[in-house]
Protein backbone atom coordinates (compact mmCIF):
# COMPACT_ATOMS: atom_id res chain seq x y z
CA UNK A 1 0.00 0.00 0.00
CA UNK A 2 2.83 2.36 0.90
CA UNK A 3 4.47 1.67 -2.47
CA UNK A 4 1.21 2.37 -4.27
CA UNK A 5 0.77 5.70 -2.54
CA UNK A 6 4.29 6.79 -3.37
CA UNK A 7 4.08 5.78 -7.05
CA UNK A 8 4.19 8.73 -9.59
CA UNK A 9 4.24 6.96 -12.94
CA UNK A 10 0.45 7.36 -13.65
CA UNK A 11 0.05 11.07 -12.83
CA UNK A 12 0.03 12.28 -16.40
CA UNK A 13 -2.66 9.83 -17.37
CA UNK A 14 -4.80 10.81 -14.41
CA UNK A 15 -4.45 14.51 -15.20
CA UNK A 16 -5.40 13.90 -18.80
CA UNK A 17 -8.36 11.83 -17.71
CA UNK A 18 -9.50 14.50 -15.26
CA UNK A 19 -9.03 17.35 -17.80
CA UNK A 20 -10.52 15.61 -20.80
CA UNK A 21 -14.16 16.59 -20.08
CA UNK A 22 -13.14 20.23 -19.73
CA UNK A 23 -11.12 20.05 -22.94
CA UNK A 24 -13.94 18.43 -24.86
CA UNK A 25 -16.41 20.94 -23.43
CA UNK A 26 -14.23 23.88 -24.39
CA UNK A 27 -13.80 22.56 -27.90
CA UNK A 28 -17.52 21.91 -28.24
CA UNK A 29 -18.39 25.33 -26.89
CA UNK A 30 -15.97 26.91 -29.34
CA UNK A 31 -17.59 25.08 -32.25
CA UNK A 32 -21.06 26.11 -31.05
CA UNK A 33 -19.99 29.73 -30.62
CA UNK A 34 -18.61 29.87 -34.14
CA UNK A 35 -21.78 28.26 -35.47
CA UNK A 36 -24.02 30.65 -33.54
CA UNK A 37 -22.01 33.67 -34.69
CA UNK A 38 -22.24 32.57 -38.32
CA UNK A 39 -26.03 32.20 -38.06
CA UNK A 40 -26.33 35.58 -36.37
CA UNK A 41 -24.18 37.31 -38.94
CA UNK A 42 -26.06 35.95 -41.93
CA UNK A 43 -29.45 36.62 -40.38
CA UNK A 44 -28.47 40.20 -39.50
CA UNK A 45 -27.19 40.85 -43.01
CA UNK A 46 -30.43 39.48 -44.43
CA UNK A 47 -32.67 41.76 -42.35
CA UNK A 48 -30.38 44.73 -43.05
CA UNK A 49 -30.75 44.25 -46.78
CA UNK A 50 -34.47 43.63 -46.43
CA UNK A 51 -34.99 46.89 -44.54
CA UNK A 52 -32.89 48.84 -47.04
CA UNK A 53 -34.70 47.28 -50.01
CA UNK A 54 -38.13 48.05 -48.58
CA UNK A 55 -37.07 51.60 -47.76
CA UNK A 56 -35.82 52.21 -51.30
CA UNK A 57 -39.12 50.98 -52.69
CA UNK A 58 -41.00 53.54 -50.59
CA UNK A 59 -38.49 56.30 -51.30
CA UNK A 60 -39.39 56.15 -54.99
CA UNK A 61 -43.13 55.52 -54.70
CA UNK A 62 -45.79 55.94 -52.04
CA UNK A 63 -47.71 53.01 -53.50
CA UNK A 64 -44.79 50.61 -53.72
CA UNK A 65 -45.21 47.07 -52.37
CA UNK A 66 -42.34 47.51 -49.97
CA UNK A 67 -43.00 44.22 -48.17
CA UNK A 68 -42.53 42.22 -51.36
CA UNK A 69 -39.27 44.03 -52.09
CA UNK A 70 -38.07 43.47 -48.52
CA UNK A 71 -38.86 39.73 -48.67
CA UNK A 72 -37.02 39.42 -51.97
CA UNK A 73 -33.92 40.99 -50.46
CA UNK A 74 -34.18 38.83 -47.33
CA UNK A 75 -34.44 35.60 -49.30
CA UNK A 76 -31.67 36.62 -51.70
CA UNK A 77 -29.23 36.89 -48.79
CA UNK A 78 -30.19 33.63 -47.10
CA UNK A 79 -27.95 30.58 -47.49
CA UNK A 80 -26.83 28.85 -44.31
CA UNK A 81 -29.95 29.73 -42.30
CA UNK A 82 -32.39 29.47 -45.20
CA UNK A 83 -33.83 26.14 -44.04
CA UNK A 84 -34.51 27.11 -40.43
CA UNK A 85 -34.96 30.91 -40.39
CA UNK A 86 -38.43 32.32 -39.80
CA UNK A 87 -40.20 34.44 -42.37
CA UNK A 88 -39.25 38.09 -41.78
CA UNK A 89 -41.69 40.39 -40.00
CA UNK A 90 -41.87 43.62 -41.99
CA UNK A 91 -43.61 46.83 -40.92
CA UNK A 92 -43.44 50.61 -41.00
CA UNK A 93 -42.12 52.40 -37.95
CA UNK A 94 -41.73 55.97 -36.75
CA UNK A 95 -38.25 57.43 -36.56
CA UNK A 96 -36.80 60.68 -35.24
CA UNK A 97 -40.15 62.39 -34.83
CA UNK A 98 -41.48 61.29 -38.21
CA UNK A 99 -44.49 59.10 -38.90
CA UNK A 100 -44.15 55.79 -40.76
CA UNK A 101 -40.85 56.99 -42.21
CA UNK A 102 -38.81 53.83 -41.75
CA UNK A 103 -39.00 50.11 -42.50
CA UNK A 104 -38.52 47.70 -39.60
CA UNK A 105 -37.59 44.05 -40.25
CA UNK A 106 -37.12 41.29 -37.68
CA UNK A 107 -36.41 37.57 -38.05
CA UNK A 108 -35.32 34.58 -36.00
CA UNK A 109 -33.45 31.35 -36.71
CA UNK A 110 -33.90 28.30 -34.44
CA UNK A 111 -31.87 25.07 -34.56
CA UNK A 112 -29.89 22.76 -32.29
CA UNK A 113 -26.21 23.54 -31.99
CA UNK A 114 -23.84 20.55 -32.48
CA UNK A 115 -22.58 20.32 -28.87
CA UNK A 116 -25.00 22.05 -26.50
CA UNK A 117 -27.92 20.71 -28.50
CA UNK A 118 -26.65 17.18 -27.86
CA UNK A 119 -26.06 17.69 -24.15
CA UNK A 120 -29.15 19.77 -23.34
CA UNK A 121 -31.47 18.53 -26.06
CA UNK A 122 -32.53 22.14 -26.70
CA UNK A 123 -32.50 24.38 -29.75
CA UNK A 124 -30.75 27.72 -29.85
CA UNK A 125 -32.49 30.81 -31.24
CA UNK A 126 -30.81 33.84 -32.75
CA UNK A 127 -32.73 37.03 -33.52
CA UNK A 128 -31.90 39.94 -35.83
CA UNK A 129 -33.52 43.36 -36.21
CA UNK A 130 -32.93 46.16 -38.71
CA UNK A 131 -34.50 49.56 -39.33
CA UNK A 132 -33.94 51.74 -42.41
CA UNK A 133 -35.12 55.31 -42.68
CA UNK A 134 -36.29 56.67 -46.04
CA UNK A 135 -37.01 60.10 -47.46
CA UNK A 136 -38.72 60.44 -50.79
CA UNK A 137 -37.12 62.47 -53.52
CA UNK A 138 -38.93 65.76 -54.09
CA UNK A 139 -40.05 67.19 -57.40
CA UNK A 140 -39.54 70.93 -57.57
CA UNK A 141 -41.72 73.02 -59.85
CA UNK A 142 -41.47 76.74 -60.44
CA UNK A 143 -42.90 79.37 -62.78
CA UNK A 144 -40.35 82.09 -61.95
CA UNK A 145 -36.85 80.67 -62.46
CA UNK A 146 -33.34 82.07 -62.75
CA UNK A 147 -30.77 80.10 -64.72
CA UNK A 148 -27.43 81.72 -63.87
CA UNK A 149 -25.48 79.18 -61.82
CA UNK A 150 -23.63 81.48 -59.44
CA UNK A 151 -24.23 84.65 -57.47
CA UNK A 152 -27.47 86.24 -56.30
CA UNK A 153 -29.72 85.77 -59.33
CA UNK A 154 -33.28 86.28 -58.07
CA UNK A 155 -34.13 89.44 -56.14
CA UNK A 156 -37.44 90.79 -54.90
CA UNK A 157 -37.29 94.12 -53.11
CA UNK A 158 -38.95 97.43 -52.40
CA UNK A 159 -42.72 97.25 -52.07
CA UNK A 160 -43.07 94.62 -54.77
CA UNK A 161 -46.00 92.23 -54.53
CA UNK A 162 -45.55 88.83 -56.16
CA UNK A 163 -48.25 86.16 -56.34
CA UNK A 164 -46.79 82.95 -57.75
CA UNK A 165 -48.13 79.85 -56.02
CA UNK A 166 -46.49 77.88 -58.82
CA UNK A 167 -43.13 78.37 -57.12
CA UNK A 168 -39.83 80.26 -57.31
CA UNK A 169 -36.51 78.65 -58.23
CA UNK A 170 -32.83 79.41 -58.78
CA UNK A 171 -30.11 77.24 -60.31
CA UNK A 172 -27.42 79.30 -58.59
CA UNK A 173 -25.46 77.28 -56.05
CA UNK A 174 -24.17 80.38 -54.25
CA UNK A 175 -25.19 81.78 -50.90
CA UNK A 176 -28.23 84.08 -51.14
CA UNK A 177 -29.14 82.75 -54.58
CA UNK A 178 -32.61 84.16 -53.89
CA UNK A 179 -33.15 87.25 -51.74
CA UNK A 180 -36.50 88.69 -50.70
CA UNK A 181 -36.60 91.91 -48.70
CA UNK A 182 -38.85 92.09 -45.68
CA UNK A 183 -40.76 95.01 -47.21
CA UNK A 184 -41.82 92.94 -50.23
CA UNK A 185 -44.93 90.76 -50.25
CA UNK A 186 -44.57 87.30 -51.75
CA UNK A 187 -47.23 84.60 -51.94
CA UNK A 188 -45.87 81.23 -53.04
CA UNK A 189 -45.91 77.57 -52.09
CA UNK A 190 -42.30 76.69 -52.91
CA UNK A 191 -38.87 78.35 -53.02
CA UNK A 192 -36.06 76.07 -54.18
CA UNK A 193 -32.41 76.86 -54.85
CA UNK A 194 -29.18 74.99 -55.49
CA UNK A 195 -27.59 77.38 -53.00
CA UNK A 196 -29.07 79.19 -50.01
CA UNK A 197 -31.79 81.83 -49.82
CA UNK A 198 -32.43 84.92 -47.72
CA UNK A 199 -36.17 85.32 -47.21
CA UNK A 200 -38.48 86.61 -44.47
CA UNK A 201 -39.45 84.29 -41.62
CA UNK A 202 -42.98 83.97 -42.99
CA UNK A 203 -41.64 82.17 -46.08
CA UNK A 204 -39.21 79.80 -44.35
CA UNK A 205 -41.70 76.94 -44.48
CA UNK A 206 -41.66 76.99 -48.29
CA UNK A 207 -37.86 76.92 -48.67
CA UNK A 208 -35.63 74.10 -49.90
CA UNK A 209 -31.96 75.03 -49.88
CA UNK A 210 -29.00 73.17 -51.40
CA UNK A 211 -31.38 71.25 -53.62
CA UNK A 212 -29.64 68.85 -55.98
CA UNK A 213 -30.72 67.96 -59.49
CA UNK A 214 -32.07 71.39 -60.49
CA UNK A 215 -31.83 71.92 -64.26
CA UNK A 216 -32.85 74.16 -67.13
CA UNK A 217 -35.57 71.97 -68.61
CA UNK A 218 -35.80 74.07 -71.79
CA UNK A 219 -32.09 74.08 -72.63
CA UNK A 220 -32.35 71.36 -75.27
CA UNK A 221 -35.45 72.65 -77.06
CA UNK A 222 -34.51 73.48 -80.67
CA UNK A 223 -34.88 77.24 -81.19
CA UNK A 224 -36.53 78.13 -84.52
CA UNK A 225 -34.35 79.89 -87.09
CA UNK A 226 -35.36 81.84 -90.18
CA UNK A 227 -34.75 80.09 -93.48
CA UNK A 228 -34.92 81.05 -97.14
CA UNK A 229 -38.68 80.99 -97.00
CA UNK A 230 -38.92 83.40 -94.06
CA UNK A 231 -40.33 86.76 -95.15
CA UNK A 232 -38.45 89.93 -94.21
CA UNK A 233 -41.18 92.11 -92.72
CA UNK A 234 -38.89 95.01 -91.81
CA UNK A 235 -40.39 98.41 -92.68
CA UNK A 236 -39.66 102.04 -91.98
CA UNK A 237 -43.29 102.61 -91.05
CA UNK A 238 -45.72 100.06 -89.70
CA UNK A 239 -48.73 102.13 -88.63
CA UNK A 240 -51.47 102.91 -91.12
CA UNK A 241 -53.99 105.67 -90.49
CA UNK A 242 -53.83 108.80 -88.42
CA UNK A 243 -54.01 109.64 -84.73
CA UNK A 244 -55.88 107.29 -82.44
CA UNK A 245 -57.20 105.37 -85.44
CA UNK A 246 -53.78 104.27 -86.62
CA UNK A 247 -53.19 100.51 -86.58
CA UNK A 248 -50.39 98.10 -87.39
CA UNK A 249 -51.32 94.69 -88.74
CA UNK A 250 -48.18 92.55 -88.51
CA UNK A 251 -47.40 89.15 -89.98
CA UNK A 252 -44.87 86.44 -89.09
CA UNK A 253 -41.36 86.84 -90.41
CA UNK A 254 -38.09 88.62 -89.70
CA UNK A 255 -37.97 92.09 -88.14
CA UNK A 256 -34.47 93.57 -88.33
CA UNK A 257 -33.79 96.17 -85.64
CA UNK A 258 -36.87 95.28 -83.62
CA UNK A 259 -40.32 96.85 -83.54
CA UNK A 260 -41.87 99.68 -81.53
CA UNK A 261 -45.64 99.68 -81.04
CA UNK A 262 -46.42 103.32 -81.89
CA UNK A 263 -50.06 102.48 -82.53
CA UNK A 264 -52.59 99.72 -81.85
CA UNK A 265 -50.86 96.55 -82.98
CA UNK A 266 -52.07 93.12 -83.97
CA UNK A 267 -49.61 90.25 -84.32
CA UNK A 268 -51.12 87.58 -86.54
CA UNK A 269 -50.50 83.95 -85.63
CA UNK A 270 -47.01 82.64 -86.32
CA UNK A 271 -43.29 83.02 -85.54
CA UNK A 272 -41.67 86.46 -85.30
CA UNK A 273 -37.87 86.68 -85.52
CA UNK A 274 -36.62 89.86 -83.85
CA UNK A 275 -33.09 90.38 -85.21
CA UNK A 276 -31.40 92.86 -82.90
CA UNK A 277 -32.83 96.08 -81.53
CA UNK A 278 -35.80 96.13 -79.18
CA UNK A 279 -39.29 94.71 -79.31
CA UNK A 280 -40.83 97.71 -77.56
CA UNK A 281 -44.39 97.22 -76.38
CA UNK A 282 -44.12 99.84 -73.63
CA UNK A 283 -45.81 102.73 -75.46
CA UNK A 284 -49.30 102.35 -73.94
CA UNK A 285 -50.67 101.14 -77.25
CA UNK A 286 -53.14 98.27 -77.34
CA UNK A 287 -51.27 95.14 -78.42
CA UNK A 288 -52.89 91.82 -79.27
CA UNK A 289 -51.20 88.65 -80.44
CA UNK A 290 -52.93 85.27 -80.51
CA UNK A 291 -50.93 82.08 -81.06
CA UNK A 292 -47.59 83.81 -81.55
CA UNK A 293 -43.93 83.04 -80.80
CA UNK A 294 -41.24 85.71 -80.58
CA UNK A 295 -37.67 84.53 -81.16
CA UNK A 296 -35.13 87.10 -79.93
CA UNK A 297 -31.89 87.00 -81.92
CA UNK A 298 -28.63 88.93 -82.09
CA UNK A 299 -29.04 90.49 -78.66
CA UNK A 300 -32.62 91.67 -79.16
CA UNK A 301 -34.33 93.08 -76.09
CA UNK A 302 -37.94 93.31 -74.99
CA UNK A 303 -39.83 96.05 -73.18
CA UNK A 304 -43.31 95.32 -71.92
CA UNK A 305 -45.59 97.75 -70.12
CA UNK A 306 -45.97 101.50 -70.36
CA UNK A 307 -46.09 104.65 -68.31
CA UNK A 308 -49.82 105.25 -68.35
CA UNK A 309 -52.93 103.23 -67.63
CA UNK A 310 -54.55 103.30 -71.08
CA UNK A 311 -52.67 100.57 -72.90
CA UNK A 312 -53.04 96.81 -72.70
CA UNK A 313 -51.03 93.84 -73.90
CA UNK A 314 -52.63 90.47 -74.59
CA UNK A 315 -50.39 87.71 -75.91
CA UNK A 316 -50.94 83.95 -76.12
CA UNK A 317 -48.51 81.26 -77.38
CA UNK A 318 -48.73 78.95 -80.35
CA UNK A 319 -50.21 75.51 -79.80
CA UNK A 320 -48.83 72.23 -81.10
CA UNK A 321 -51.24 72.24 -84.05
CA UNK A 322 -49.92 75.64 -85.17
CA UNK A 323 -46.48 74.14 -85.88
CA UNK A 324 -47.68 71.30 -88.09
CA UNK A 325 -47.27 73.25 -91.33
CA UNK A 326 -43.88 74.66 -90.33
CA UNK A 327 -40.33 73.21 -90.40
CA UNK A 328 -40.68 72.70 -86.65
CA UNK A 329 -43.49 70.16 -86.72
CA UNK A 330 -41.25 67.47 -85.17
CA UNK A 331 -40.81 69.63 -82.06
CA UNK A 332 -44.37 70.91 -81.95
CA UNK A 333 -45.20 69.55 -78.51
CA UNK A 334 -42.10 71.06 -76.93
CA UNK A 335 -42.42 74.42 -78.67
CA UNK A 336 -46.08 74.81 -77.80
CA UNK A 337 -46.68 77.22 -74.93
CA UNK A 338 -43.44 79.10 -75.68
CA UNK A 339 -44.20 82.83 -76.03
CA UNK A 340 -40.67 84.30 -76.04
CA UNK A 341 -37.48 82.39 -76.79
CA UNK A 342 -34.02 83.87 -76.70
CA UNK A 343 -31.37 82.57 -79.09
CA UNK A 344 -28.10 83.25 -77.28
CA UNK A 345 -25.87 81.94 -80.07
CA UNK A 346 -22.65 84.01 -80.23
CA UNK A 347 -23.91 86.27 -77.42
CA UNK A 348 -21.37 86.90 -74.67
CA UNK A 349 -23.25 89.50 -72.62
CA UNK A 350 -26.76 89.15 -71.20
CA UNK A 351 -29.52 91.18 -72.83
CA UNK A 352 -31.56 93.54 -70.67
CA UNK A 353 -35.33 93.08 -70.65
CA UNK A 354 -37.83 95.32 -68.87
CA UNK A 355 -41.39 95.07 -67.71
CA UNK A 356 -42.63 98.35 -66.29
CA UNK A 357 -45.39 100.92 -66.08
CA UNK A 358 -49.12 100.52 -65.52
CA UNK A 359 -50.14 98.73 -68.68
CA UNK A 360 -52.60 95.90 -68.19
CA UNK A 361 -50.51 92.91 -69.10
CA UNK A 362 -52.28 89.64 -69.84
CA UNK A 363 -49.88 87.08 -71.20
CA UNK A 364 -49.86 83.31 -71.32
CA UNK A 365 -47.05 80.87 -71.93
CA UNK A 366 -43.33 80.69 -71.23
CA UNK A 367 -40.82 83.54 -71.48
CA UNK A 368 -37.58 81.61 -71.96
CA UNK A 369 -34.73 84.12 -71.72
CA UNK A 370 -31.56 82.14 -70.88
CA UNK A 371 -29.35 85.12 -71.77
CA UNK A 372 -31.61 87.78 -70.32
CA UNK A 373 -31.49 89.95 -67.23
CA UNK A 374 -35.17 90.64 -66.59
CA UNK A 375 -36.13 93.66 -64.52
CA UNK A 376 -39.68 94.26 -63.36
CA UNK A 377 -40.02 97.65 -61.76
CA UNK A 378 -42.05 100.80 -61.21
CA UNK A 379 -45.76 100.15 -61.03
CA UNK A 380 -45.74 97.14 -63.30
CA UNK A 381 -49.25 95.85 -63.52
CA UNK A 382 -48.83 92.25 -64.61
CA UNK A 383 -52.27 91.39 -63.31
CA UNK A 384 -52.55 88.46 -65.66
CA UNK A 385 -55.54 86.17 -65.28
CA UNK A 386 -53.60 83.60 -67.27
CA UNK A 387 -50.67 81.29 -66.59
CA UNK A 388 -47.31 82.67 -67.64
CA UNK A 389 -43.83 81.58 -66.67
CA UNK A 390 -40.47 83.35 -66.74
CA UNK A 391 -37.24 81.39 -67.03
CA UNK A 392 -34.42 83.93 -67.29
CA UNK A 393 -30.70 84.36 -66.64
CA UNK A 394 -31.51 86.69 -63.73
CA UNK A 395 -34.69 88.22 -62.36
CA UNK A 396 -35.02 91.48 -60.41
CA UNK A 397 -38.44 92.59 -59.16
CA UNK A 398 -38.39 95.95 -57.44
CA UNK A 399 -40.24 99.20 -56.71
CA UNK A 400 -43.98 98.81 -56.40
CA UNK A 401 -44.18 96.10 -59.04
CA UNK A 402 -47.20 93.82 -58.94
CA UNK A 403 -46.63 90.43 -60.52
CA UNK A 404 -49.26 87.71 -60.58
CA UNK A 405 -49.39 84.44 -62.46
CA UNK A 406 -52.10 81.86 -62.06
CA UNK A 407 -50.20 78.72 -63.02
CA UNK A 408 -50.87 75.68 -60.87
CA UNK A 409 -47.81 74.29 -59.11
CA UNK A 410 -47.98 70.90 -60.84
CA UNK A 411 -48.48 72.53 -64.25
CA UNK A 412 -45.50 74.85 -63.97
CA UNK A 413 -42.00 74.06 -65.23
CA UNK A 414 -40.24 71.09 -63.66
CA UNK A 415 -37.21 72.59 -61.96
CA UNK A 416 -35.68 69.29 -60.90
CA UNK A 417 -35.93 66.25 -58.69
CA UNK A 418 -33.96 65.67 -55.52
CA UNK A 419 -32.40 62.25 -54.88
CA UNK A 420 -34.25 59.98 -52.43
CA UNK A 421 -32.40 59.18 -49.21
CA UNK A 422 -32.23 55.78 -47.47
CA UNK A 423 -30.15 55.16 -44.37
CA UNK A 424 -29.81 52.15 -42.07
CA UNK A 425 -30.44 53.53 -38.59
CA UNK A 426 -30.69 50.42 -36.41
Amino acid sequence: MKSLLSARSGNAMMMVALGMPALIGAMGYGVDTAQWYMWQRELQHSVDQAAIGGAWALAYSDDADYKTRAKQEFNANQKITASFASAPTISLANFDGGTANSVLVTATATKKLPFTGLLLNQSATVMARAQARFKEGSKFHACLITLKQDGTTFQIGGNAHVIANCGLGALSCSDDAITIDGSATVETTSIAACGTVDVPESLQGTVTENASGLTDVYSDIPIPEPDSGTADQTKKKYCEGNGNKAIANLFPGKYVGGYTAKCATTFNSGIYFIDGGTLDLSTNATVVGKNVLFVLRKGAQIKLGGEGATGSITLTPMQAADFQSTPYAADADRLSQMLFMEDKTDETEPASHQINGNTNLNIEGVLYLPNGDVQINGDSGTTSKLCFQISAYTLDIRGSAYLRTLCDYDDSSLLGTSTPIVRLVA
